[in-house]
């Protein structure tokens, strides 16, 4: 096997070597760091044989070794790039969710796994099981996996055929392996996977090699004896749970909180306990990631949303469905207001759609039925649901069917009732597609660009719900571009500069770019290759001229294009998606759409799906915490409060009052009968950016004492000149 290293040097291996056989003879120190490798682009074991890793006899291979991190004086892992720190944390909390698994499991013999991914702050296991599991567990928990750890066991992978894996798993009687075993033959599969923490035996390791029944040891058919603990897992994992060990300084964990969930997510399914938990190379990582949450805990935007009078999200409206209150309504309003600006600026026309679009106008796009499941089921006509009940003996069959979960039916069903049924729009683009077709084109018209603000719906599921940021229906700023192929770098450099102004505007420069490319080996990414180079080509070329880091991640790219993500920092460090920006050769194509070029032939538009927020939802709700709901002036739902020291000065304090809203500033009074100090307590703790606190002598003086939320007491201005400068703090969109 020839290996092809990162620096462009090569190595030849013998038959059946793995990457840690590599990394050996690049040098024994890397082989002791070594914790598990990317063969050509895919993240997998360290020791696992590229023969299993390289299919169709390929005799090649690109490698880069992934290892544990070094360590700074103050005990913080150091890391070569994000994709390195990425890949090691990945490893380690997927496997850290094994051992936690085999933790519960051990306290709990009557538990049922269900799924166990990492994620980007940690990992989570979803589980069956009667006894609930509350915070006081999570010590015991903890304590069991310490144990784990300190056993020093092998990850060990083994796969076995899938009528063989199937008959075992079919035999073990745990329905939601066999769901998830079912469901990755239907993607393809050729082997199941498992993943024992300990030493597989034999050809089958859920039989007892040592003594095998009936003369066969991968006969069928009887009771496993007692074995190593294992998981249906398709991996990958770290080497040895050393690496889990806190006492021989190996990484450092925590169970971090229990959350209800539903199989698949449908609240007509089992429930499950989620417990979530995290694992760091290091105490001192844990730590801060610790410290992050506990600041990140008194920003949640879902308390302070609800304190502030933002929003509000009620169980008889439906999970995932806001309400924005009137203070809410102000800060998106603001920032429909500040965007809409720039979008006149640069020449787009407003339109509005409706909420629902019939199924064949998203079987032409693609989304029906191929992603039913983040879509609610379809609005089907009565005749139509008539005929589909045929055949189905309860309504739990009907509503089978109208999920597409059998692939092999999906595609007859979808032709079946595309033309009795609607949608919940999952998408704007379809609509604005039907806008574009309405009239006739000629390339001078072009670039037209089509601006909404329109809600859409998706259904997620319920235990990945949380306040504004994971939702069901949200509004994006969304606007969808047709452009020649002449104008598609120009207008796509255009798209980013409005992400970049949202940005500067409210004081969130510290951002990287993702570029989602596609991975031509997934059937996912439709449209013509050439179509695609070109596409691609251009969200690089716009990607390399923002001046920061960007990254490019085949397989992340919308099914119809390729995109630029834009993901920001927030003050305390966490990582959030917002803007996108979207090129698209292949909706064009699907709806038929035209224009005439200078050479009086029909051409091809080619669009560009642009949205600088994302989602109001999740773009407000980011900013919640951003800010600790101390927005900027300008977005700030109470910009002034006028607190008059006692009854014998509001009628000043009223004038006051007056004079700031005739200069359209959000203004109220307090002439309440509290004291000054819980006067001010209160402004304080709605963030109300300015306090004005009138006296006898502001009265005859005609001043303001001034309070700033921040910056303590100002002293005594001309209200004149406070309402100026409080002006033009607001026009000018100052941060602070």
């Amino acid at each position: 096997m020839k290996i092809v290293l990162p620096d462009g040097n090569t190595l030849d291996l013998p038959a059946h070597s793995t990457p840690l056989d590599a990394a050996r003879q690049i040098g024994e120190g890397l082989a002791k760091a070594a914790i598990g490798a990317r063969v050509n682009g895919e993240l997998v074991d360290v020791n696992r044989p590229f023969e299993s890793i390289v299919s169709g006899g390929v005799d090649a291979a690109e490698l880069g070794i992934i290892t544990a991190p070094r360590f700074d004086k103050q005990g913080k892992s150091k890391w070569r790039d994000d994709q390195h720190k990425k890949d090691a944390l990945y490893l380690l909390r997927h496997s850290c969710a094994h051992v936690m698994a085999e933790a519960i499991e051990r306290i709990w013999p009557d538990t049922q796994l269900a799924y166990g991914p990492p994620l980007d702050n940690g990992f989570y296991y979803d589980i069956k099981l009667d006894t609930p599991i509350s915070s006081d567990d999570f010590g015991k928990i903890e304590e069991e996996m310490k144990k784990i750890a300190a056993e020093q066991r092998p990850f060990t992978r083994y796969e076995l055929a899938t009528e063989q894996g199937l008959a075992k798993l079919n035999h073990e009687g745990n329905k939601y392996k066999i769901d998830n075993a079912d469901k990755a033959i239907h993607n393809g599969a050729a082997t199941l996977s498992w993943y024992v923490t300990g030493k597989a035996h034999g050809v089958t390791p859920w039989d007892d090699a040592a003594e095998p029944r009936d003369g066969n040891p991968s006969a069928l058919g009887h009771p496993p004896t007692p074995r190593p603990w294992e998981d249906l897992c398709q991996g990958p994992h770290i080497p040895n749970t050393s690496l889990l060990d806190p006492a021989t300084g190996g990484g450092a964990f925590k169970i971090t909180s229990i959350a209800s969930s539903h199989w698949h997510g449908d609240i007509t399914s089992d429930r499950f306990q989620r417990v979530y938990g995290t694992a760091f190379f290091s105490q001192a990582d844990l730590d801060e990631h610790l410290s992050l949450l506990e600041e990140a805990k008194q920003r949640d935007h879902r308390v302070i949303g609800q304190r502030l009078g933002l929003f509000t999200i009620d169980e008889k409206v439906g999970q995932g469905l806001v309400l924005w209150k009137p203070n809410g309504a102000i800060v998106r309003q603001e920032l429909q207001n500040f965007i809409s600006e720039h979008l006149n600026r640069q020449g787009y026309k407003q339109v509005f759609t409706p909420h629902i679009g019939k199924l064949d106008l998203y079987r032409t796009s693609g989304h029906f039925p191929y992603y039913a499941d983040s879509q609610f089921p379809p609005l089907l006509e009565r005749e139509t649901v008539r005929k589909l009940a045929d055949g189905c003996a309860t309504c739990a069959q009907l509503a089978e069917k109208l999920t597409f979960s059998d692939p092999a039916q999906s595609a007859a069903m979808a032709a079946e009732i595309a033309g009795g049924g609607y949608m919940l729009k999952p998408m704007n683009c379809p609509h604005h597609i039907r806008i574009y077709a309405s009239d006739k084109h000629s390339y001078r018209d072009l670039p037209i660009r089509l601006a909404e603000f329109g809600t859409v719906y998706r259904y997620e599921q319920s235990g990945e719900l949380g306040g504004m940021t994971r939702v069901r229906g949200f509004t994006q700023d969304d606007a969808h571009l047709f452009v020649t192929p002449e104008q598609l770098a120009e207008e796509v450099l255009g798209c980013i500069e409005l992400v970049k102004i949202v940005f500067k505007t409210l004081g969130m420069e510290d951002y990287r770019v993702r570029v989602g490319l596609r991975d031509p080996d997934d059937s996912k990414f439709v449209g013509n290759a050439s179509d695609w180079d070109r596409a691609e080509a251009a969200c690089l070329a716009a990607a390399k001229s923002l001046g920061v880091p960007f990254s490019q991640e085949p397989g992340e790219a919308a099914f119809y294009g390729p995109k630029i993500d834009f993901v920001v920092k927030d003050v305390i460090g966490r990582e959030w998606q917002l803007g996108t920006v979207q090129v698209d050769y292949q909706l064009p194509q699907r709806f038929e759409l035209e224009y005439v070029g200078a050479d009086n032939k029909t051409h091809r538009p080619i669009m560009i799906h642009r949205a600088p927020f994302g989602s109001m939802e999740r773009f407000v709700g980011v900013l919640i915490e951003h800010f600790n709901g101390a927005f900027p002036l300008w977005l700030s739902p109470e910009q002034a409060r006028v607190l008059p020291i006692s009854d014998k000065f509001t009628d000043y304090a009223r004038t006051v009052l007056d004079s700031l809203k005739a200069r359209g500033l959000r203004a109220t009074l307090d002439d309440s009968n509290e004291r000054l100090n819980s006067k001010i307590k209160a402004a304080q703790e709605d963030k109300v950016v300015y306090m004005l606190v009138v006296g006898g002598k502001d009265a005859e003086a005609g001043t303001v004492s001034v309070r700033h939320r921040s910056g303590g007491d100002r002293g005594a201005v001309p209200l004149s000149e406070f309402t100026a400068a409080i002006v033009a703090e607001r026009d000018e969109r100052r941060v602070s």
